[in-house]
């Protein structure tokens, strides 16, 4: 046991703790919003999955929509650290944590490995795990953003980097002093070809690839196997940061490797990207002016905001055939049509032009988004006080059949 009384700490976006109990609370809203179970579903057994990268973001979404919404059967992989004498564990850790109790009590055969998804060691533990316990997959979904990545053919270790590509980039952020929304400007330097490169190994579909020949090479693919990894257009506003830029560059490099996959299945599954909406997450918190867009998305839509829950059920009933696979023209399953909608576009557009020192904290969201951030590591989360010790030494989840 190690009770303690948890302050926040935080540089900018950026904490260094987390509190386990407000960590929980995020869990339980999102397994909240997550639909019910079909009622013509019975108690048939779900789909086998395997998600990589399970404890944040799209990917921590998609894994409570699979658990109650679809009965999913298999096994996530997350990277996360545990609580020490001096700090807590990390966010993740205690979301992961939650979602096994959720699990659990859902009756789900499903648990959870920490560790470094590139590695092959990773790969070769989730691949004897999956084949002892049910044999083959039906799905795997992909969702990482990493800083760097060992290649484990080379042992090289590449860096990546959020720059924009051909020429320096400028515009307005959103920051915070003291609480208090201001609006700032950044400067980029347009990164060399290098940092080009090194960012298309960490963040592009290299490791995808290394995962689908590893399971493949193990007979663990089910007829009519799917994948997708999760990806990213955006607003022109952000483009040249963005899609324009060394994270664009990644993004391309993951959809050319999903039609690679494509030809390697031979039609016995298929690979998808996922365009997903915007959303605040660890990842988005460290992109140059994504803070400031999304404020002001926000604002623009309201209620038609739609929350990694909301695109992961829909992303769930395409895959599960319940609805038509929404594909754009590059065979990319897009998500973000409340997003992209030129109406608010539009809107977007008009405010970010106009936006400035005095008008930030009515034109955009900004208490929203300060606080969406800090639940990311579960602080400003309504109903949980702050005040009350928390149990920051959580074990991480034993697997449904151990006995440990």
């Amino acid at each position: 046991m190690s009770l303690r009384e948890i302050k926040p700490g935080n540089r900018g976006y950026l904490y260094v703790n987390s509190h386990p109990t407000g960590c929980k609370a995020v869990v339980d809203l999102m397994w909240q919003r997550t639909p019910d179970p079909a009622d013509d579903e019975g108690d048939r057994p779900g789909p086998v999955a395997l998600v990589i990268g399970s404890s944040a973001g799209y990917g921590l979404a998609a894994t409570l929509v699979g658990l109650r919404a679809r009965r999913m059967r298999g096994l996530g992989i997350a990277f996360e650290s545990t609580a020490t004498e001096r700090r807590t564990a990390s966010a993740g850790w205690y979301r992961t944590a939650r979602t096994a109790e959720l699990a659990a009590e859902a009756g789900a055969d499903f648990t959870f490995l920490n560790g470094d998804a590139f590695s092959d060691g990773v790969k070769d533990e989730a691949a004897d795990q999956l084949a002892s316990r049910f044999g083959k997959i039906d799905l795997l979904i992909y969702s990482i953003a990493a800083p760097r990545r060992t290649d484990p053919l080379t042992g090289e270790v590449h860096h990546s980097v959020i720059k924009p590509l051909g020429t320096d980039y400028r515009a307005k952020t959103l920051v915070f002093e003291d609480g208090v929304p201001q609006l700032g400007e950044m400067h980029l330097q347009a990164a060399d070809e290098a940092e080009r490169d090194a960012t298309v190994q960490v963040m592009g579909g290299a490791d995808w690839q290394l995962w689908i020949d590893a399971l493949q090479s193990k007979g663990l693919l089910a007829d009519g196997f799917q994948t997708v990894a999760l990806s990213y257009v955006g607003s022109d506003i952000t483009a040249p940061v963005y899609r324009a830029g060394t994270i664009g560059a990644a993004k391309q490099h993951l959809e050319d490797t999903a039609r690679a996959i494509n030809t390697q299945l031979k039609g016995a599954g298929h690979a998808y990207t996922v365009v997903a909406g915007a959303a605040v997450t660890q990842a988005s918190t460290a992109i140059p002016s994504i803070a400031l867009y999304t404020s002001i998305l926000h604002r623009v839509t309201g209620d038609g905001w739609q929350a990694t829950v909301d695109q992961a059920a829909a992303l769930w009933n395409q895959l599960a055939g319940d609805a038509a696979l929404d594909l754009d023209g590059q065979g990319r399953i897009r998500l973000d049509d409340w997003e992209m909608n030129p109406a608010v576009q539009a809107a977007v557009h008009a405010t970010w032009d106009q936006v400035d020192a005095d008008t930030v904290a009515t034109s955009a969201d900004t208490d929203w988004f300060r606080n969406q951030v800090g639940q990311l590591y579960g602080w400003d989360v309504p109903g949980v006080d702050y005040e009350v010790a928390a149990e920051t030494t959580v074990p991480w989840p034993a697997s449904p059949s151990s006995d440990v």
